[in-house]
């Protein structure tokens, strides 16, 4: 999304980089503005304070 998270459809497993798993529902939304208090999940901390809107 335009100057927020990005948000992640489907059945899927999350795992770091360590490959520790994280729950997920299949609809949630990841941090991309690193002031999230949940990462690496949103916590909408974002708001007002984060711009981002590349195109590909």
């Amino acid at each position: 999304m335009d100057n927020g998270p990005l948000r992640i459809t489907g059945n899927l497993d999350l795992l770091d980089a360590e490959g520790n798993h994280f729950e997920t529902t299949e609809s949630f939304i990841l941090c991309r503005c690193g002031l999230s208090n949940k990462k690496p999940f949103c916590d909408l901390t974002h708001k007002g304070q984060f711009e981002s809107a590349p195109r590909a």
